[in-house]
């Protein structure tokens, strides 16, 4: 499930980088999925260890950072989204697609967590 982290946190560092160059590279926060992604590339890489419990408890830190990472972004696309709609406004439709897409994304990345923590408890892994 180590190797699977990095490959969310390069999708989330992706989608952050694409983000800020579709602003122009105007909107610093557009970064946002990318500083997610890279907590997940590295707690991801320190997860890859033959110690049991080092190895569950940076799995454990990474699942934490996904679940407040999808939460964090969808209260936001929604926030911003009833923002521009009660003034009147279109919403930013880059920042609105990027939201969601970090939440996917990280939506996806909790499930495959809780299957796995399920699957390692029913074999006596844990």
């Amino acid at each position: 499930m180590a190797r699977t982290t990095m490959i969310f946190g390069f999708l989330l560092v992706l989608l952050g980088a694409g983000s800020y160059l579709g602003t122009g590279s105007a909107h610093p926060t557009a970064l946002i999925p990318m500083y997610f992604g890279l907590a997940l590339g590295v707690f991801g890489f320190l997860a890859i260890s033959p110690n049991e419990k080092r190895r569950k408890l940076f799995m454990h830190v990474n699942v934490t950072i996904g679940l407040l990472g999808f939460v964090g972004a969808l209260a936001e696309a929604l926030r911003g989204y009833g923002a521009a709609r009660s003034a009147g406004l279109d919403p930013d439709y880059i920042a609105l697609g990027a939201k969601l897409i970090m939440a996917v994304i990280l939506l996806v990345y909790v499930q495959l967590c809780v299957k796995s923590f399920i699957a390692a408890r029913r074999e006596g892994k844990v």
